[in-house]
């Protein structure tokens, strides 16, 4: 199996569209041509991982956090990616990275964490604008059917809850064939008018290539007509954070306890969250604090996250059950989903996940 193989699902899952415009995500190192022999998942891609990698065959790591972040601009032994960088290539390494791109999905590693805890209900905390088009297409009238039923199984129609959605409007195309033309309706050098279809649809624009190439290919004219809309809409399906609801109100000290205990935590830091019942949850992996506005504008109960500072605490003392998780704490199941995603689509192949990395933050 090919690395690009592997590149296209993992793409497909968590479009590089969806990544935040710091981050880099996608292909760190390798040759998309490359044979792979193993895959190992990981939080980090540390020198430690590649060694445990080559180990036991693995050619390819992919991990959460990409290898080359900060705006590496010289590799040299001054910076200190350069040995995990150096062994990669030396060892012909593959390193990919799904970072933002798969936070900001939905079905992210946040709905995981929250269905840990048994969070029902879950959305997508801030959704954001800019991902979604509109493709308007016009077609004779007996064809929509077949056009609608291809566009839908590219993946467009979808809003909410609800699949197959498009907007339909009959009216009369007119056209005229030129020489060179090889009209499916109509002659050569004659104005015609055929009864047609327009045909209205959202999508998310990261499906744009593959959707016109199913609008091509079932659509009977020779030359076809179609246009293509930017959407500010807010698009429920990529965000960042989730909220969601408990199956039934906890008191403050109880939730903690069960936070700790599911995820295994060895301690949390959390604020006063004076003598409220908590029923609704928001999550954040990593770091989250660029939230708690938005959490407390939408009246929620407790936000799980890492990397909180002092002053987010005071500032919500009492109003907001703040939890500190951990950073690595709250991103580790990133391995397990990654793993789940690549054993579905590459049944017969193997996927290991890394044994030698630990938090590297120790508690004493």
């Amino acid at each position: 199996m090919k690395l690009e193989e592997v590149i296209s699902v993992l793409e497909s899952w968590a479009p590089l569209s969806f990544q935040e415009d710091w981050d880099n995500s996608g292909l760190i190192i390798g040759d998309p041509m490359n044979e792979i022999s193993g895959m190992m998942v990981s939080l980090d891609t540390t020198l430690a991982v590649l060694e445990e990698a080559h180990a036991h065959h693995c050619n390819l790591v992919i991990s959460h956090h990409p290898l080359i972040f900060k705006g590496v601009t010289k590799i040299t032994p001054h910076i200190p990616e350069y040995k995990a960088i150096q062994f990669a290539i030396q060892n012909d390494i593959s390193v990919f990275a799904l970072h933002t791109n798969l936070d900001n999905k939905k079905d992210s590693l946040n709905h995981l964490l929250g269905s840990k805890i048994g969070l029902e209900k879950m959305q997508i905390l801030q959704p954001r604008k800019g991902y979604l088009k509109k493709l308007v297409t016009f077609c004779p009238s007996n064809h929509a059917d077949s056009i609608r039923e291809s566009l839908f199984d590219a993946g467009a129609g979808y809003i909410g809850n609800y699949d197959c959605c498009s907007f339909n409007i009959p009216g009369h195309g007119t056209f005229r064939a030129l020489d060179l033309a090889n009209p499916f309706v109509g002659e050569k050098n004659k104005t015609h008018v055929e009864d047609e279809i327009r045909i209205e649809v959202i999508f998310p624009e990261y499906i744009e290539q593959g959707l016109i190439k199913a609008l091509l290919q079932s659509h009977p004219y020779e030359e076809v007509a179609y246009d293509l809309y930017p959407l500010d809409n807010l698009f429920n399906q990529v965000g960042s954070g989730i909220s969601g609801l408990l199956p039934h109100p906890m008191k403050a000290g109880d939730f903690l306890k069960m936070v700790k205990q599911t995820y295994e935590l060895e301690l949390v830091r959390h604020s006063n969250s004076g003598d409220k019942l908590i029923k609704t949850v928001a999550i954040c992996s990593g770091s989250g604090s660029f939230l708690i506005r938005n959490v407390r504008q939408n009246g929620i109960d407790a936000f799980l996250t890492g990397d909180l500072k002092y002053h987010d605490f005071q500032e919500v003392s009492g109003t907001l059950l703040l939890v500190d998780i951990g950073h690595f704490e709250s991103e580790e199941f990133v391995k397990e989903m990654l793993k789940e995603i690549l054993i579905e689509k590459f049944p017969n192949f193997a996927v290991l996940i890394s044994e030698r990395e630990s938090n590297p933050i120790k508690y004493f």
